[in-house]
């Protein structure tokens, strides 16, 4: 399972980590987030020790979304080094989501 990232762990859990990070901006009334989920999940399940992957819920949690300008969900956001490194909108194959880790790996 991909973490729970919160307004209150953000910056510990991405922005200080040694590690790519996969950050999910979801929520639960969003039909397209459904479909992204599990294969956020499985992505996490794959890359353990290589990535960190987590989820924020946007309703939960404005204060990240606002500060990265997230308006259109499901957003996924790469990190690298604390700064996002490439972004994907919109439900794409786990493919894509996996290739864009894999080359901040």
């Amino acid at each position: 399972m991909a973490l729970e990232i919160t307004d209150a762990n953000f910056e510990e859990v991405v922005l200080k980590s040694d590690k790519p990070v996969l950050v999910d901006f979801w929520a639960e009334w969003c039909g397209p987030c459904r479909m992204v989920g599990p294969l956020v999940d499985e992505i996490a399940k794959e890359y353990e020790g290589k990535a960190i992957v987590g989820k924020v819920n946007v309703d939960n949690n404005p204060q990240i979304s606002m500060q990265f300008g997230i308006r259109n969900i499901p957003a996924l956001l790469y990190f690298k080094d604390g700064q996002v490194v490439d972004k994907q909108v919109g439900a794409v194959p786990k493919s894509v989501l996996a290739g864009k880790l894999n080359s901040q790996l």
